[in-house]
């Protein structure tokens, strides 16, 4: 019997050697994990394929099979991966591109897609057809429509029973609204393959949210997953619709099976987070939504659950960025537009906030909450009347909770029983739960200025949302209105303890600050709101617009801002703008363009981007650009009249008169009587000598304004251009019959002064200011004219007139300063001071009062004013030459010279070249 126990012992052994000879074969592991796929195994698969890769890392065919089962087993990114390096080791293309572009499908990388296989060319049928039919899905995902059609029409030429661009052509037909013809062509795949797993999917989306059968849309993803049960699509749909209806036992039972057959998919992960979002679990829902984003950061339906996450956690700067780049992404995403119009109300940015509805809201819309949506958001926006009529109309599509009831007050009200409908509303107010006719109720009383009413409504509002930041801002709102400051500011306080980032409140008491005199404290709420919110681009721009109200040059500081405004929001087109415009204030026309011409990348068919780009290229001298892009936004804006005006006034810079008038006529056949079309073609007509043709369509303009006196002024204006002053002055004095309009006075006064008429001039001037004590437009004109005539004393008392009645009139100090250094005064300085701290960095103030420094020996800081002034305005050569003059006194010949050898180059440029070369001969 030992013979016997020897023969078994060695039978086992040799067994186990056989096996272990097989394990280590290369190719018996590869026909091993063939046979894993075969049977959708393709966990097993992958460890066999990734055995043969530690001992054989360039095998080809290892890396094509483990791409294949990574792609099946929904991990697409390394799929990419391992595809590309089994193509670059020179696997036939035929069996590795179409899978490869399938992998860059599955991650949303359509534009890859497109760039690396567009023109492509493979030898098989099979091949062809697989990857026409992944470009056909890449160009439908760009809405490239046309490219898609003729790439389904080749995949179904090389192959026409090619299943996959079957079903493209299902969704085709589909998307033209054929859904007869979509369940046919589904219906002749699955008679040819009843296990076609993507068929059964279809039709059971179809059913779901097309034919609204969900009991059949539940078999019918049922068979998906029978048919292919590794396939996660089938669980996506059926999960989904569980979800959506609320069974959110029997959806989590299917989730189970499908995170343990795909737990990396970003289908799974979506529908994870999704499930988590609808049993409010809200920590776990954010965290698989940043596991989807990390696998697919740029997927709108990612971006869209990430995003209503945030919203719901009140993160709202995140919530934000997110929905933003959905919707951008995909604007057909009803959610994700919801939720960013929410997200917008909620920080107070109501102006977004519409404008983010506004494609979605119309005459036609029934949808209640949307409309429910767009009130409260023109009640933040102070548009009371559109509030309350966005109230009606959705409360009329909703009789529930009391907006029936509503609709009723509110229908009262717009009839004319407002008392009946008041009462009403604030009945329904005091006894239903919800917020509706709270929110219309104030938004009635407001408009009807019965504030102390409103903030009882408020007050009452307040009782139902305690924790909501909004009530505040509404009651700072009212309270301000009301001229209670203190009030509002509390109120703004007590919205901050809710919500400390609420920004309508932050900016509201930022408001407050200003008005107490205290800009510092003001930029400082900016600041530490900044610190808790690095990306809140709108505290960016805000705190930019608190620098740019203190005194001192803060250029940098303010283009520093709206520069990190632009990146921390790269879709917004306000910060881009700004920064254009504070770039052409500065002078830096280069870098204007740069960020403009950036903008325009980034948002192509954006009127306002293209605006500023137009207007930053007109002022770099770059005229024919300038003039292209500025139609480019007339294009964009075919009803707009504002687009043409900008277009024409850049073709009249480039002497194109005939264009412009052209343009502005445009303009007038859109809006016959808009003035600021009609005063540039009166205007041109001036230049060109056509004084009749100027004089007929100011009398248009008459007739169009009968109570107004503009077009008295403009047939004034158009007969003194043709040499007529004895009718332009009948028209002025026509005018001033009409309204006491002080530009018309000043024409009047230089015209009787043009014909010799002084005396008349000054009796006119005379009885003006008698009868016209509080107008400072004339006394402002008499002190010019004085300053002139070097009538000095009399300027003196006139500036000194005006700023009596208006203090804070920086232009009149600055020019009293003048005067007073002239007539030898001591307070020359002071004046001049008084016009800076007034009107911080204006350039032709800085350079009055380094003048004057000059004048009293102050060259050190006359020096440095000077230098400001200069910096704040480069091109101004008169500047240039004051601070040579400076330089002079103060005994630097050196840089006196200097300057005044660049202002010699300029020649005819510059008309002060007889006081430059007079200066040059003193040194």
């Amino acid at each position: 019997m030992p013979h016997h126990k020897t023969s078994f012992a060695t039978i086992a052994i040799a067994a186990a050697l056989l096996l272990a000879g097989c394990g280590d074969s290369p190719e018996a592991l590869l026909s091993s994990a063939k046979d894993y796929m075969a049977k959708n195994d393709y966990k097993a698969a992958t460890i066999q394929i990734k055995n043969v890769l530690q001992k054989q890392p360039d095998s080809g065919e290892a890396r094509r099979l483990l791409g294949l089962a990574l792609l099946a087993g929904g991990d697409a990114s390394a799929a990419e991966i391992e595809l590309s390096k089994a193509r670059d080791l020179k696997q036939p293309p035929d069996q590795v591109l179409p899978k490869l572009a399938q992998a860059l499908l599955m991650q949303g990388k359509n534009k890859k897609l497109i760039e690396d296989f567009a023109n492509t060319q493979l030898s098989s049928p099979d091949a062809i057809s697989e990857l026409q039919t992944a470009l056909a899905s890449a160009y439908s995902a760009e809405r490239n429509q046309a490219a898609s059609a003729q790439a389904l029409e080749k995949a179904l030429a090389a192959d026409p029973q090619n299943q996959g661009a079957l079903l493209l052509q299902a969704r085709s037909k589909l998307a033209a609204r054929d859904t007869e013809g979509a369940i046919a062509v589904l219906d002749g795949v699955l008679q040819r393959n009843a296990k076609n797993a993507d068929a059964w999917r279809i039709k059971g989306d179809i059913q779901q949210y097309v034919l609204r059968v969900p009991d059949d849309a539940a078999a019918s993803y049922r068979k998906s997953i029978e048919a292919q049960p590794g396939d996660v699509r089938g669980y996506f749909g059926l999960v989904g619709m569980l979800t959506r209806q609320a069974k959110l036992d029997d959806a989590e039972k299917e989730m189970a099976t499908l995170r343990k057959l795909a737990p990396k998919h970003p289908e799974a992960i979506y529908l994870d987070a999704q499930l988590a979002y609808a049993k409010k679990d809200f920590p776990k829902a954010r965290q698989l939504a940043q596991d989807l984003l990390r696998v697919v950061p740029t997927n709108a339906r990612a971006l869209e659950l990430a995003g209503g996450i945030d919203l719901q956690r009140n993160a709202l700067v995140t919530a934000e960025e997110h929905l933003a780049k959905a919707v951008q992404a995909d604007g057909s995403l009803e959610m994700a537009r919801r939720w960013l119009a929410m997200t917008y109300l909620r920080s107070g940015q109501a102006a977004k906030a519409q404008a983010t509805l506004a494609p979605v809201v119309n005459d036609s819309t029934n949808d209640a909450t949307l409309l429910s949506l767009a009130g409260e958001i023109q009640l933040m926006s102070g548009d009371a009347r559109k509030a309350e009529e966005y109230f009606a109309r959705a409360s009329k599509l909703d009789p529930s909770d009391g907006r029936k009831r509503t609709a009723l007050a509110m229908t009262q009200m717009a009839s004319g029983k407002l008392e009946a409908g008041l009462e009403q509303l604030q009945d329904i107010a005091a006894t239903d739960q919800g917020t509706s006719a709270d929110m219309a109720l104030i938004s009635t009383l407001v408009r009807r200025n019965e504030l102390d009413k409103a903030l009882a409504a408020i007050d009452r509002l307040e009782k139902k949302t305690p924790n909501v930041p909004l009530t505040g801002q509404l009651r700072a709102g009212v309270l301000m209105a009301k001229n209670d400051l203190a009030g509002a500011r509390k109120s703004y306080e007590a919205s901050l303890a809710i919500n400390p980032n609420f920004f309508p409140s932050v900016a509201g008491l930022a408001v407050l600050d200003l008005a107490d005199k205290k800009p510092e404290q003001a930029r400082k709420r900016f600041e530490d709101l900044l610190a808790r919110e690095p990306k809140n681009s709108r505290a960016m721009l805000a705190l930019a617009e608190a620098y740019a109200r203190q005194p001192g040059d803060h250029a940098k500081q303010i283009g520093d801002l709206l520069a990190r405004a632009v990146q921390a929001d790269p879709t917004e087109v306000a910060p881009r703008v700004m920064l254009v415009d504070h770039l052409l204030r500065q002078q830096d026309m280069k870098q204007a363009v740069s960020v403009a011409q950036a903008g325009v990348a980034a948002l192509p068919d954006n009127a306002a981007m293209l605006d500023a780009a137009g207007r930053a290229q007109m002022a770099a001298g770059d005229t024919n650009q300038g003039l292209t892009t500025l139609a480019r936004v007339v294009a964009l804006q075919p009803q707009s009249t504002v687009p043409l005006v900008r277009l024409a006034d850049a073709q009249m810079v480039t002497k194109d008169a005939v264009a412009a008038e052209q343009t502005l006529r445009k303009a007038l056949d859109l809006q016959p009587n808009l003035i600021e079309a009609q005063r540039r073609i009166i205007a041109l007509r001036n230049e060109q000598g056509r004084m009749a043709d100027a004089v007929a369509l100011a009398r248009t303009v008459q007739k169009q304004r009968p109570t107004e006196p503009i077009g008295f002024l403009l047939e004034g204006d158009a007969r003194m251009a043709g040499k007529d002053p004895a009718n332009a002055l009948t028209a002025y004095q026509a005018g001033l019959k009409i309204a006491p309009a002080p530009e018309l006075m000043v024409r009047v006064l230089s015209n009787l002064r043009s014909t010799g008429r002084n005396a008349d001039a000054e009796r006119q001037a005379s009885s003006w200011r008698q009868s016209q004590p509080k107008d400072m437009v004339v006394p402002m004109f008499l002190a010019e004219t004085a300053m002139s005539d070097k009538r000095l004393a009399d300027a003196e008392k006139l500036y000194k007139d005006v700023i009596k009645a208006q203090p804070s009139n920086a232009v009149a100090y600055n020019n009293l300063a003048w005067v007073s250094s002239e007539l030898k005064r001591d307070n020359a300085i002071a004046y001049a001071e008084k016009a800076n701290e007034l009107a911080p960095d204006q350039p032709a103030f800085i350079d009055t009062l380094a003048m004057l420094l000059a004048d009293k020996q102050d060259y050190k800081k006359a020096i440095e004013l000077q230098t400001k002034a200069m910096g704040l305005q480069a091109n101004n050569l008169l500047f240039k030459l004051n601070m040579a003059k400076i330089y002079a006194k103060a005994g630097q010949k050196t840089e006196a010279r200097q300057l005044l050898d660049e202002l010699a180059k300029q020649g005819d440029k510059f008309a002060g070249q007889a006081e430059v070369e007079k200066l040059r001969a003193t040194l």
